[in-house]
């Protein structure tokens, strides 16, 4: 097996050109061989994960000189799997791990950080101890809010602690999320902020200095209310003075990342009925300053650099995701990378060493599932060192087109069309593929499951119906469930326009969903039984109702009640009391361990649709949550899809 794993690593590292032989669902189900990927404070090494088999990964280290790798860690997936890793200093690394446990009966997640050298000794928990003495579970460890400027191992983290009894008295009242600051090697400890219960967030500064913080308030079962109020310090004060949230009356600005030198914090906060980001000074006065807004979609991200974390720019999608640099250096760097990498548009900073001189940068575009590159300043050289999916490297992928078509009531709905490589692009088998969340959108490039369906002939639409985020309040309406009939229209009128553009042939339309977009599918096929011939939902919701009673586990129930909201829409909009106006034939798919939508929901929507005598097939990933993170899991999927959408559309 150690043969088989290193195998793979080299195909990534050395960007071998002969793609893996196997089948088109395997190379396009395979998870991403970059889950995650970080530069050393120095530039001289990468730190990345890659998937193993099962929902399995692995840590690997790799010296980009030359080129040599090693594997330092390895997480099974069961349940804990690698989530993300970063550099304390040139050797040593700070690993958080997530898991999904069944918590008598209730699945729960959990987080554990823990840090390792670069040769795969000294593994040490950064987290509370896990103690027999504990007074309560211990989900989170914690996040690192800020790395040492010396880049010697010692990090700056949120840390949560419960309390702890002994001998019938209590040993440790310590509870909640406090700030310390560990060595990653020793352990040794310094108490920044004192843990307290109802804190979620600290921000620091460049420097390491505590400067905002942001409660939640609960209700007395404990469940969130929803609230969240931020709090700021002036510089070299201890007090906690209000910054966002309090005031009911005043816009609510969300802080993001602090800026010492200028002594502001970036916040996020509404500008016009959609997102944007603000310049709130941190000198007492709060006086802020819109930094970037647009007239028709969200500012939807900050861009960060470096080992400081320092703004040098922000993210939004129009028709494409666009980068708008603050930074004139770097904007100009990014014109010039453009330039030097034309086939691929999609251009992000994805690290920097300590002095920014080398740079992580990630580049892709719609018919290139991205590499990763170093880009040394002073040498002006740009080295390719790993590739995003190695297995369709030399496959022709599809053009992704966005495209607009109008609603029932003339709204022009935005979408982005994928056409089968090569044909007239006209009388297609075709796929409408609404996004999941429903807070969500999708944008143009590299989608697998698209790029999968088009290269065996399907044309394939997504589109961005009212109910998705990204796109400012009035196209979010009351969102995709309470506005279901709006949303679920939108998405039908896709399906509609593809028939009038003579791309679809209207015996051939199917419609397919993950998540909301599952639910989407069932759902469209319900309100117009006669516009798809085929409907396939992963880890859809079937039933409103039962999306709000599974919440009542966890401290967010009442969020997602408000969210789902109460009236006719429950019941009207559950696919599964609806169950008898489907004609199409169905397939679902889901993990049994699915925190996000539990698994009864596709089961329940089967069992109703076998008794009422309607083609139901059901297929059930053992140990896989909602994202079913395993790539045979996926090819299987994919494979089983596809059979059923040409049996049932009668495509050859």
């Amino acid at each position: 097996m150690r043969a088989r794993v290193i195998f793979v690593i080299l195909t990534v590292v050395t960007l071998a050109a002969t793609p893996v032989m196997a089948d088109t669902a395997t190379n396009f189900g395979f998870r991403e061989s970059v889950e995650d990927i970080s530069l050393s404070p120095d530039g001289t090494r990468v730190a990345f994960i890659q998937p193993t088999a099962g929902a399995g990964s692995i840590l690997i280290i790799s010296e980009i000189e030359s080129k040599a790798f090693k594997q330092i860690l390895t997480s099974d997936g069961s349940p804990f799997r690698l989530s993300w890793c970063d550099w304390a200093s040139n050797t040593r690394l700070v690993c958080k791990l997530y898991a999904l446990k069944d918590d008598v009966g209730v699945l729960t997640p959990f987080t554990r950080l823990l840090a390792i050298n670069i040769d795969g000794s000294s593994v040490k928990q950064l987290g509370q101890l896990r103690s027999t003495r504990a007074l309560k579970i211990r989900q989170f460890d914690g996040d690192i809010i800020g790395w040492n400027n010396a880049d010697n191992g010692k990090v700056l983290m949120s840390r949560f602690y419960v309390p702890e009894h002994a001998g019938g008295r209590l040993a440790s009242d310590d509870e909640g999320l406090g700030v310390d600051q560990i060595d990653t090697l020793t352990l040794e400890t310094s108490k920044i902020e004192v843990a307290r219960a109802k804190i979620v967030n600290y921000l620091a500064d460049e420097a390491g200095v505590v400067r905002l913080m942001s409660t939640e308030s609960r209700l007395g079962d404990g469940t969130l209310r929803g609230v969240t109020n931020h709090y700021y310090r002036l510089a070299g004060d201890r007090t906690w003075k209000p910054f966002s949230g309090l005031d009911e009356t005043k816009p609510e600005l969300n802080p993001a990342v602090v800026d010492s030198a200028q002594n502001v914090v970036f916040a996020f906060g509404q500008h016009e009925g959609r997102q944007a980001i603000f310049k709130v000074s941190l000198d007492g006065s709060l006086s802020s300053e819109l930094v970037l807004s647009h007239p028709k979609v969200d500012v939807d991200k900050l861009l960060t650099l470096g080992r400081t974390g320092r703004v040098i720019g922000a993210e939004l999608v129009t028709d494409k995701r666009e980068t708008i640099i603050f930074d004139a250096g770097y904007k100009a760097l990014l014109s010039r990378l453009g330039k030097a990498l034309p086939g691929l548009p999609i251009i992000r900073f994805a690290g920097a060493s300590r002095d920014e001189n080398r740079l992580l940068l990630f580049a892709g575009s719609d018919t290139d599932p991205g590499r990763y590159y170093v880009f040394d300043k002073k040498l002006k050289s740009l080295a390719e060192i790993a590739l995003v999916r190695p297995q369709l490297e030399g496959v022709a992928l599809s053009a992704v087109k966005s495209i607009t078509y109008p609603a029932s009531d003339g709204t022009s709905i935005p979408g982005y069309l994928t056409l089968p490589v090569g044909g007239s692009g006209k009388g297609l088998p075709t796929l409408v593929m609404p996004h999941g969340g429903p807070s969500s959108r999708d944008e143009w490039g590299f989608d697998w499951m698209a790029q999968y369906f088009a290269a065996q002939g399907f044309a394939v639409l997504q589109p961005n119906f009212r109910g998705s985020a990204g796109f400012g309040e009035d196209w979010y309406v009351d969102n995709g469930f309470k506005s279901w009939r709006t949303a679920i229209g939108d998405v039908n009128d896709a399906g509609r326009w593809l028939i009038s553009q003579g791309i679809a042939d209207p015996e051939k339309l199917a419609i397919i969903g993950w998540s909301y977009g599952g639910y989407a599918a069932l759902q469209s096929a319900i309100l117009d039984p006669a516009l798809y011939k085929a409907v396939v939902a992963i880890a859809p919701v079937t039933d409103l109702k039962m999306l709000i009673d599974q919440s009542q586990d966890y401290t967010n129930s009442r969020l997602v009640a408000d969210f789902v909201g109460t009236g006719e829409h429950i019941r009207s909009g559950s696919p599964l009391h609806r169950a008898g106006q489907l004609k199409a034939p169905v397939l679902m798919f889901s993990g049994d361990v699915d925190i996000n939508v539990n698994i009864t929901h596709a089961r329940a929507m089967d069992t109703e649709l076998r008794k009422l005598g309607k083609v139901s097939e059901l297929g059930v990933y053992k140990g896989l949550d909602h994202q079913l993170g395993d790539s045979s899991a996926r090819a299987d999927m994919l494979r089983r899809a596809n059979a059923f959408l040409r049996e049932k559309l009668g495509v050859k």
